[in-house]
């Protein structure tokens, strides 16, 4: 009977380091060099105020942290979304992630996600299926906008996005939602997903993630090959829904492929320049002018793979680098917040960069273009 209940008792304490596992990760590997208050000049803080500011990724959606309460770890979430004065947020869905992951070279014939969702006991519909965990985290998000009070607002058209604008008020801030996938492996190599996503609310569509999948190569795959034919006609029909298309992981002939046929504007929702860092991910010049040249947006990311550094200097760098090589107009935020890295602060602590774009001599007019102006305005004019 000991012997029994030892290894009831063994069983019962691993499965319940199991379950508590993801929390652990995520305090772990979402973190901050600075965990705040944060601390700006008088004129960086009046500035501050007066922004709407964008940021273009987010994985919070991955993590069963409650999206609608305030965390003293992870980096993201409605609290303290709105407590940095932002006022849109996209979220991307993470579905699958190679073990061992790394920068250079990763195969697609591993997952870290499946224990993970596991673990966070997600519907056994998630477990085999990259379509179905897309789904559930849509539906995460859209019971938080249920449940938020009026808070939080998933944007899903350029009109739900100017009655988002139209109700924002200073003294009762709310945050704009929008949805995006990380890689289009959730399509399982059918071209009709890509109406199941967007019914389900998806707007941006990231193409690759850490892996070569059925639509061509990653930054960081095995063959780093372009656009497949699958992944030319998803192409074309995520065009033809108006999803707008983000380069983000995209392999250097994948986005050649992707630059000679697009006719709409490209993102490339978190990254960093290769002239400020070095690096598998991080964009040339030459991709720089070609995807400004179509009316894109490069969103300057937070963590020293995109810049080189755990540091505020280092963003305002790749930012500054950006605005002299491509124009003010093609630069916005990208922090891949709460997407397994360090970052210099958290959401709430925004004010630090516009305090840093401040010193570096940017105007207020460039700081309101970099730090929101730039996607809303490509928004309202290519969402559908």
């Amino acid at each position: 009977m000991r012997k029994r209940l030892l290894i009831t008792g063994s069983s019962l304490l691993l499965a319940l380091g199991f379950f508590a596992l993801p929390s652990f990760l995520d305090y772990r590997m979402n973190s901050t060099a600075d965990r705040g208050p944060y601390q700006a000049s008088a004129a960086a803080q009046a500035l501050h105020r007066q922004l709407w500011i964008a940021d273009l990724h987010d994985d919070a959606l991955l993590w069963q942290r409650d999206p609608l309460q305030r965390h003293s770890y992870g980096h993201a979430d409605l609290p303290r979304l709105l407590g940095g004065n932002v006022g849109l947020q996209v979220f991307a869905a993470v579905t699958k992630t190679p073990r061992g992951l790394n920068y250079t070279s990763n195969a697609a014939d591993s997952d870290n996600i499946t224990p993970l969702v596991i673990a966070q006991r997600w519907p056994r519909a998630t477990w085999n299926s990259l379509l179905q965990r897309a789904l559930y985290q849509s539906e995460r998000l859209h019971q938080a906008e249920r449940d938020s009070q009026g808070l939080l607002h998933i944007v899903r058209s350029r009109e739900e996005l100017r009655q988002t604008l139209a109700r924002r008020n200073p003294e009762q801030p709310t945050l704009a939602a929008i949805l995006a996938t990380e890689g289009l492996h959730p399509l399982e190599g059918k071209l009709e997903n890509v109406d199941t996503l967007f019914d389900a609310g998806y707007r941006i569509a990231g193409l690759t993630h850490f892996f070569d999948n059925e639509l061509g190569g990653s930054a960081h795959g095995l063959v780093k090959g372009g656009l497949t034919p699958f992944g030319r006609e998803v192409v074309k029909r995520l065009e033809q829904r108006h999803m707008l298309i983000d380069l983000a992981h995209a392999s250097k002939p994948m986005i050649d492929d992707v630059l000679a046929m697009a006719t709409r504007p490209l993102l490339v929702s978190h990254t960093g320049v290769a002239g400020t860092c070095p690096g598998p991910r991080n964009l040339s010049d030459e991709h720089l002018r070609r995807i400004a040249a179509g009316g894109g947006l490069i969103g300057i990311g937070y963590w020293d793979g995109a810049v080189c550094a755990t540091s505020v200097d280092a963003i305002v760098k790749a930012i500054r680098y950006s605005v002299d090589l491509i124009g003010v107009e093609h630069v916005a935020l990208g922090s891949d917040f709460d997407g397994t890295i360090h970052a210099p602060f958290d959401t709430s602590g925004l004010v630090l960069l516009t305090d840093g774009l401040l010193k570096a001599g940017f105007s207020a007019e460039q700081i309101t273009a970099i730090m929101g102006g730039n996607v809303q305005r490509l928004l309202l004019q290519y969402l559908p």
